[in-house]
């Protein structure tokens, strides 16, 4: 986001020391941001903090919104909590609705917009002791199918991206060895690649994809 010119934003709820380590790498590609901490899944820091920036910056418009928190919590359904269930679908759910809504207005206002939602290759065909996740994320898919029809004359696209295994924390205990024979290219993506094409989702040349699901999977079924 940086390299395409945009004043990045940098949200994180607990490991600031990586979020200053992101604006750092920002800043010595020639880009500029700032931090912003706050737990998107909690609707009044979400208020308090996302409503307060937006009203202090008027003059700068937010045009891109990447809504990419997700976490984990695996069971299989007969065993889940109460906790797991609320957990996941408050971090990877009820944030995209809580911060979506806040900077829609000024997208609507200034006619233009992008919306891109991280998802999951769970979301789309559902994975064992991922019920939660799985839901989660089908309800995020099915939430920028929507959104979709009805911003869309506004000049503002919401799309998803729906990485498979992808070399992040989320990805640390699983055995990569067994898993990457699944997967046609043989290896886990990389946060880069999913990177790029949130950059690509982000660009006005992509003014006319709205609505979609972007699987970056190495071939994995889907």
């Amino acid at each position: 986001m940086a390299a395409l010119g945009y004043y990045v934003l940098i949200n994180y709820k607990s490991n600031a020391a990586e979020a200053a380590n992101t604006l750092q790498l920002i800043k010595a590609a020639g880009g500029d941001g700032m931090l912003l901490p706050f737990d998107v899944s909690a609707k009044e820091q979400v208020q308090q903090v996302l409503s307060g920036w937006i009203e202090a910056n008027e003059d700068k418009p937010i045009e891109v919104l990447v809504n990419n928190a997700g976490i984990r919590d695996d069971s299989l359904l007969a065993w889940m909590t109460d906790e797991q269930w609320d957990g996941v679908m408050s971090t990877n759910l009820d944030s995209f609705f809580y911060t979506t809504r806040l900077v829609l207005n000024s997208m609507m206002m200034n006619r233009f917009g992008r919306i891109i939602n991280v998802v999951s290759l769970s979301g789309i065909k559902g994975l064992p002791g991922q019920t939660n996740y799985s839901a989660a994320k089908a309800g995020v898919i099915g939430a920028t199918k929507a959104l979709a029809q009805e911003v869309g004359r506004q000049g503002i696209t919401v799309n998803a991206l729906a990485p498979g295994f992808i070399k992040t924390d989320m990805t640390e205990g699983l055995d990569e060895k067994e898993l990457r024979n699944q997967i046609p290219v043989r290896r886990f993506g990389l946060p880069e690649e999913v990177a790029h094409a949130a950059a690509f989702l982000a660009s006005a040349e992509s003014g006319y994809i709205t609505g979609q699901v972007l699987s970056i999977n190495g071939g994995l079924y889907s």
